[in-house]
This record gives structure tokens, C-alpha cells and sequence, in this order.
């Protein structure tokens, strides 16, 4: 999805994918190199997880 809602909440999670203009977990958090799903740092949790909650869609799953 191409919403900037996450990367502009938690730009120290989130990024946007520069190919397909998509959101994407930075890949330093991903679980296995899945750039929709991702674990934060403690100190991250709470932007990762509100950004995560304003998808529309519900594509980006955390797991903390």
C-alpha cells in the first residue's frame, strides 16, 4: 500500500519502497526478509504499532 501514514508516524520502522512507491518494514526489523512483517525495537512499538493500525487494508503485521 502506498499510504505515507507509516513511514511519516514511525520513519524508524517504516519505509517507503522507492520501485513501487509501497510501505515496507526497514529491513533490519523484518522476519525472514518479509518486508511486510516485522518486529520494533522496544522503543519503537508504540509508532509501529499505531502506524500499523491506521492501514486500511491491514497489510503490515508487528509482532512484538
Amino acid at each position: 500500500m502506498s499510504c505515507g501514514n507509516f513511514w511519516d508516524s514511525c520513519p524508524d520502522f517504516f519505509e517507503q519502497n522507492p520501485d513501487v512507491s509501497f510501505s515496507q518494514i526497514l529491513e533490519g526489523f523484518r522476519i525472514n526478509k518479509n518486508n511486510a512483517e516485522g518486529t520494533p525495537l522496544a522503543d519503537q512499538e508504540t509508532c509501529a504499532w499505531n502506524a500499523a493500525e491506521l492501514c486500511p487494508v491491514g497489510i503490515i503485521h508487528i509482532e512484538a
